[in-house]
């Protein structure tokens, strides 16, 4: 029982660190703020995570990972073009992002952005975090008929369009931008605009 609800305290404070690294950067969210917002008791914080808060930064990045490519798998499972697929993911972005008031970005592009430069043990989280995007999608685009160089470079394209965008969106506070790279990466990958019939 121990150790669950040890496990359990852990969670929340990664659950935590995600939710405030989102809404206010890593730079801004202090070990303190974690430990109030989680509800976790002091000292907890060093038991589970004694290397501080780089440690818990990388196990929020790693969350916040699983949970896109888990979107994404969802997204897959429907029938649908590949331009349609990435339709129905940024179509949940941009509810994310709006129903936050565009004030929650994707936190591994916020950690990328604010620590990429200062250390590299978040920068190869988030890094890692962004691959285990890519790859399924471009093993999505392989089985799709792509060449596996082709599928790479196309799914490369694909997060880093739609990371750009959720960024711009959020400074605009409008889905406008999400909307337009949603619209471009049907073009990439089906080769038709939308509202085109399918040959």
């Amino acid at each position: 029982m121990v150790g669950n609800k040890g496990a359990r305290t852990s969670a929340r404070l990664v659950e935590s660190m995600l939710e405030l690294v989102q809404a206010r950067g890593y730079s801004g969210t202090g070990l303190n703020t974690v430990v109030e917002h989680a509800g976790a008791p002091k000292g907890s914080l060093y038991f589970h995570f004694p290397e501080g808060k780089e440690a818990l930064g990388e196990k929020a990045v790693e969350l916040a990972a699983d949970r896109f490519r888990s979107l994404l798998a969802d997204a897959t499972l429907e029938p649908g073009s590949a331009g349609e697929v990435i339709r129905r993911v940024v179509a949940v972005l941009a509810g994310m992002l709006s129903g936050s008031g565009y004030t929650l970005g994707c936190p591994v592009s916020v950690v990328t952005l604010e620590m990429g430069a200062q250390s590299e043990r978040l920068r190869a989280a988030c890094a890692s975090a962004f691959d285990s995007w890519i790859t399924p999608v471009a093993e999505f685009l392989a089985a799709r008929g792509h060449g596996p160089a082709e599928a790479r470079a196309l799914a490369t394209a694909v997060v880093s369009t739609v990371e750009g965008a959720m960024i711009v969106s959020r400074a605009q506070r409008s889905d406008e931008p999400l909307r337009c790279a949603a619209d471009a990466l049907a073009v990439l990958l089906d080769g038709r605009r939308s509202g085109e019939a399918t040959p």
